[in-house]
């Protein structure tokens, strides 16, 4: 089969409905929605009986292998509306100097660089059946990117607002692929008022985290795919960095839609997210046994992506954790900063800052005991560390002065 053949061919679909994630209102299909009634996620749901009969993981062997090979399970129901810039599958690997039973799965593979592909490409496309023609985002930058290469793609105009201090290259990037790109004096949900004013007031349509249902759908498919590459057995646990959540709340959701499926039994990963000291909302409502997480003040680290002061889907978040025996960490940015190097110099794998903060958490989670060496676990790098400013080793070497060979 071509790769071609994935996206071109019609298949069925089988979306039933939307529901609200708090009270569980249904919501019909095929409209266009953003939060439910009562301000909280919608979440798409399928007739899995449907997709049961029509789709096995014997067959999707068979397909080429990438995000639109679920088809079955993802929500876009005509095919000429599918964007693609090549969303192919992200491989695991082993981290063979670290201590323990250590996996990660580098996100960093994807278009724009990051796992923020997933979830845009499926929002834009979903924006593109239902006849948006403008979206608006807060993004702490590879989220924005990723929105503007595919709204590029699917000739959506893409307005998008990053805090001042957003890494330069994000912003060139989003700037490079088409969108207006706007910087804040304030943090990411300060952005997010500014998008929400322009709903209102000029109809953008609001693409931010969990506001509209269907970056949870694309998100998702890590969860498809890590099943998928273990032999339809889920890992022990999982490390995810967690600001806005939409990956964990989607791969918790594709356990659910697997095992409905027959795809997998009951046994479920122990979801670890993980946060920065500097902006730990979800860990502090985690420890206090609180389902929702106030905002967390005076937010800031040195990884972007995860500091989210406070997550629409907070409780979606908390209630998988806690569901999964599974555990809330925040590492501090010298741990995470730390973490980045050593996969670097000893592995040879470029994290992420958000990364990073996995593998320091991995390593605190040994080291009291939380995970055990023997167990088989993942940590999600969600993009590649060429994306961020990186140290500057290197030596100098005057061509025209006689080498030193002693000091080489």
């Amino acid at each position: 089969m071509r790769h071609d053949d994935n996206l071109t061919t019609d298949r069925q679909t089988f979306v039933s409905h939307l529901e609200c994630s708090m009270t569980g209102e249904r919501y019909e299909a095929d409209q266009l929605h953003g939060l439910s009634g009562v301000g909280r996620p919608l979440l798409v749901r399928y007739d899995l009986k449907g997709v049961k009969a029509a789709l096995t993981p014997d067959t999707l062997s068979q397909r080429p292998a990438d995000l639109w090979r679920y088809r079955e399970l993802l929500p876009v129901r005509r095919t000429q509306n599918i964007v693609s810039l090549g969303e192919t599958a992200t491989p695991i690997i082993p981290l063979e100097k670290e201590p323990g039973n250590v996996w990660v799965k580098d996100e960093g593979r994807l278009p724009t660089g990051s796992f923020k592909a997933r979830g845009l490409v499926m929002a834009i496309a979903m924006a593109k059946e239902l006849g948006v023609t403008t979206i608006a985002m807060p993004t702490n930058g590879n989220a924005g990117a990723a929105a503007a290469a595919y709204a590029a793609r699917a000739n959506i105009e893409a307005i998008i607002f990053c805090p001042a201090d957003t890494p330069e290259i994000n912003v060139r990037e989003i700037a490079a692929q088409g969108a207006r790109v706007y910087r804040v004096n304030g943090l990411i949900d300060d952005c997010g008022k500014i998008v929400g004013q322009g709903k209102e007031t000029r109809g953008w349509f609001d693409l931010s985290t969990l506001k509209e249902p269907y970056r949870i759908e694309g998100k998702k498919t890590m969860g498809l795919e890590l099943a998928e590459q273990f032999g339809w057995e889920l890992p022990d646990a999982i490390f995810y960095p967690t600001g806005g959540g939409t990956g964990l709340i989607g791969m918790w959701k594709a356990f659910d839609e697997m095992e409905a499926l027959g795809w997998i039994g009951a046994k479920r990963p122990r979801m670890v997210a993980v946060q920065a000291e500097g902006c730990a909302p979800i860990v502090r409502a985690f420890e206090a046994g609180e389902r929702h997480a106030t905002r967390w003040e005076d937010a800031h680290t040195v990884a972007a992506g995860i500091r989210v002061p406070q997550a629409v889907g907070d409780f979606l978040i908390l209630d998988a954790v806690r569901a999964s025996g599974g555990s809330a960490m925040a590492v501090s940015d010298a741990a995470l900063v730390q973490a980045v190097d050593d996969a670097a110099r000893k592995d040879g794998l470029l994290l992420c800052p958000e990364g990073g903060a996995t593998l320091a958490a991995y390593r605190d989670a040994l080291a009291s005991g939380l995970v055990d060496a023997e167990e088989r676990v993942v940590l999600f790098n969600c993009a590649t560390g060429l994306k961020y400013p990186l140290a500057d080793n290197s030596h100098y070497l005057d061509r025209h002065q006689p080498i030193d060979w002693a000091a080489l």
